[in-house]
């Protein structure tokens, strides 16, 4: 018997992409959304999910999709990282997959050099390619630092070596 990864799989554009099922929280329509000033373009905002305060960004602006627009068929998966919780804006939730351990193949070096160091993988299912993205990697606070926050940070940088 070989291992299976149990995947929730999601479509962004005309990609399929993938999440470990331990991950997810649960998937929401997408509710009225709170801006935040200052955040990066892809950062939407945040929801108010009974009670807990959920920051949510937009995949098809993250992979550098210019003309997202939230449709009826859009899903917020919200996921589960480092004990807090964020929410992906997707364009549809589609299925749990079960890939087989030996379908999934390492993402080719061109990932990782090309900045996209969030896809862990590339699986294999029914002919299809299920692109498999890493939470940590997605989620990073690195990746999530906003335009208004580094420059400030630079400024202040500066001021203190004067």
């Amino acid at each position: 018997m070989s291992r299976e990864l149990h995947i929730v799989g999601f479509q962004v554009g005309r990609e399929t992409y993938g999440v470990p099922i331990t991950s997810l929280h649960e998937i929401v329509r997408v509710p009225e959304i709170t801006a935040v000033p200052d955040a990066p373009d892809y950062l939407e905002g945040v929801i108010n999910l009974r009670g807990k305060i959920v920051s949510v960004m937009d995949l098809r602006k993250r992979f550098g999709e210019k003309q997202a627009s939230v449709k009826r068929n859009n899903r917020i998966l919200v996921v589960e990282h480092a004990g807090r919780l964020a929410g992906l804006i997707v364009d549809s939730a589609s299925e749990v997959l079960k890939i087989p351990a030996d379908a999934v193949e390492a993402p080719p070096a061109v990932f990782q050099e090309g900045g996209l160091n969030c896809v862990t993988g590339l699986g294999k299912v029914s002919g299809r390619l299920i692109v498999l993205l890493d939470m940590s990697k997605l989620l990073a606070p690195a990746s999530l630092v906003s335009k208004g926050e580094s420059e400030d940070k630079k400024t202040a940088a500066k001021a203190g070596a004067r």
